[in-house]
């Protein structure tokens, strides 16, 4: 077991847990964050995305003990209120249906939209590879991160 100190959500956390515990496992277990979902625990299908730094990763195949002292952003932290952009867009275009995916999905796409505010449709689909939604609601994906990007 090893302290680390956490930057989470722009809140200063302080975790006792083993330096290879996953990201996604300290987020849940130790934090009390679920809004980042448990999906395949091996980094493929996206639900576990978060923001480290300005880049999505898949927290379940982060080890704590890699994050160092960049700052994490989970679903909880993208807006205090659920007015980021790419949430409202979700909402406006009626997005989620099971909804287990759907933290993972915005995390990508905001992400998407910090490095690129204007994506074309291959840049969307590019950044999005990879997350999963088993509702299959991808039109509905792309049309939300167009409209969060205002195109």
């Amino acid at each position: 077991m090893a302290i680390f100190n956490l930057n989470v959500n722009g809140k200063k956390q302080q975790v006792d847990v083993d330096p290879a515990t996953p990201m996604l496992c300290v987020l849940r277990d130790h934090l009390n964050l679920v809004g980042t979902k448990y999906g395949c625990g091996i980094a493929q299908c996206g639900a576990c995305t978060i923001h480290l730094g300005n880049t999505a990763v898949r927290s379940c195949q982060l080890p704590v003990l890699s994050v160092g002292d960049q700052a994490i952003t989970t679903i909880e932290g993208l807006s205090e209120k659920g007015d980021h952009p790419v949430q409202k867009a979700w909402l406006g275009h009626d997005v989620s249906q099971c909804g287990y995916c759907q933290a993972g999905q915005i995390m990508t796409a905001a992400a998407l939209l910090k490095s690129k505010p204007h994506p074309g449709d291959a840049d969307i689909e590019t950044a999005m590879n990879g997350n999963i939604c088993r509702c299959a609601t991808y039109v509905r994906i792309k049309a939300a991160i167009r409209t969060a990007a205002g195109s």
